[in-house]
């Protein structure tokens, strides 16, 4: 973030107001003072006056030795941790939030329902992040019956679900909507493979909640042209993060599948970028255009460290490993906030505001359609519909004169 020199206390100062900022409890930031005392000591057993990236590398170094990360204990795994919140920071100026994942016990008779259930939804071909949801809604569910001492599906009544039903009033309508549609599946499961005496589904009301849909944000090209410009990309990191950029600037290519893209995706003789779109599981081929490549082949001559893995993009300090898509967002928002963007904070700054830029950007250029659901890896052009309300010049033309006051469409207008 800073270029000048920074003592360790300076940088971790500046960590910790960043971690209350994001709501860390002080034990959690505690745990991070302790591993920071961990590198203040190696630093000064090894003479090092400032902190960078090069010291973190040289502590992880000294940590790791020749086992892997899988290999180290949890107190080393913790001090490689805290490490690499002090590196984060300095180079992209944020964090990403680090939630501790959840484990869902899912016990009883009708937990163990709930995970044959699960399972079932898994069958059916559902997304990973939809599973999630579902765990999630229905672990509540469970809950809440163990609390009123129903742990087994013989004693699960009407007043039972209706009764959890009504203590889902402090969510948000959206939580709301998709908690009812997990239970709802989740009863006519019971009903269908009959584990219940009865279908219970037909007490959970439908909801009427529709996902508002938001203008997309978008940047100008003058925009996008100020936020390439202002990454240095004369640092590995740099060189990494140009290439990222612009496969989501110019290709409008989604977070996942950056941070997805394999060796074997990109086809030099061919020119083109080959790919699997995770979100929608269907193949997409885009032109490799040179500044693209010419940006992947400096990052990995030039920025990419030595690693066996078969992702092009990794992380920039060790451990190496796949960079994910959080990562990316804080990337894409640093260099924007470095732009010196106007009214940056009153948008979204991630890489998908620039795949949304690029939607518009054809659109200006008055591309069909088609074309641009084509190159944004869409299923049907209904989902590039969205992007005709952003296309204000267009809009323009399809505005009415407004009837001067004397027309005959006011007559009987009081």
């Amino acid at each position: 973030m800073n270029k000048k020199q920074q003592s360790l206390h300076e940088l971790t100062a500046q960590v910790q107001d960043f971690l209350k900022d994001l709501s860390y409890s002080n034990a959690r930031i505690k745990f991070y003072q302790c591993g920071w005392a961990v590198i203040e000591q190696f630093m000064q057993e090894n003479g090092m006056e400032y902190y960078d990236a090069t010291v973190g590398d040289s502590f992880i170094s000294s940590v790791l030795g020749k086992k892997s990360f899988s290999e180290l204990n949890r107190r080393e795994k913790d001090n490689i941790r805290c490490i690499s919140v002090l590196t984060e920071y300095q180079t992209t100026g944020v964090i990403k939030f680090r939630s501790i994942k959840k484990s869902y016990d899912f016990e009883g008779e009708i937990g163990d329902f709930i995970v044959d259930f699960l399972d079932f939804r898994k069958s059916q071909g559902l997304s990973v992040d939809t599973l999630d949801s579902n765990k999630i809604y229905l672990f509540r569910f469970l809950v809440y019956l163990n609390s009123n001492k129903i742990l087994s599906l013989s004693k699960l009544d009407k007043k039972h679900v209706l009764g959890f039903i009504g203590s889902l009033g402090f969510y948000s309508k959206a939580t709301i909507h998709c908690t009812l549609s997990s239970l709802r599946n989740f009863l006519r499961f019971l009903s269908d493979n009959r584990f219940t005496a009865y279908d219970l589904s037909y007490l959970v009301p439908k909801s009427s909640y529709k996902k508002e849909t938001h203008l997309p944000t978008t940047y100008s090209k003058d925009e996008v042209k100020s936020l390439l410009e202002s990454v240095d990309r004369s640092s590995p990191k740099g060189k990494r993060d140009i290439a990222m950029i612009l496969l989501a600037a110019r290709l409008g290519l989604r977070a996942s599948d950056i941070c997805g893209l394999k060796f074997e995706d990109i086809h030099w003789e061919t020119n083109t970028i080959c790919l699997i779109q995770k979100k929608t599981k269907e193949k997409i081929e885009l032109p490799l255009l040179a500044e693209i490549g010419n940006a992947i082949i400096d990052y990995l001559k030039y920025g990419r460290p030595k690693s066996e893995l078969h992702y092009i993009f990794i992380r920039a300090g060790q451990p190496y490993g796949k960079l994910e898509e959080p990562t990316l967002h804080s990337i894409v928002s640093f260099y924007l906030k470095r732009a010196g963007i106007s009214n940056i904070d009153k948008k979204k700054r991630g890489p998908h505001a620039l795949r949304h830029s690029l939607a518009g950007i054809l659109l200006e250029k008055k591309t069909p359609l088609p074309v641009i659901s084509e190159v944004l890896g869409h299923t049907n052009t209904e989902s590039t519909k969205t992007y005709l309300r952003i296309d204000l010049e267009s809009l323009r033309q399809c505005a009415l004169d407004v009837p001067p006051l004397t027309s005959p469409h006011y007559q009987g207008v009081n």
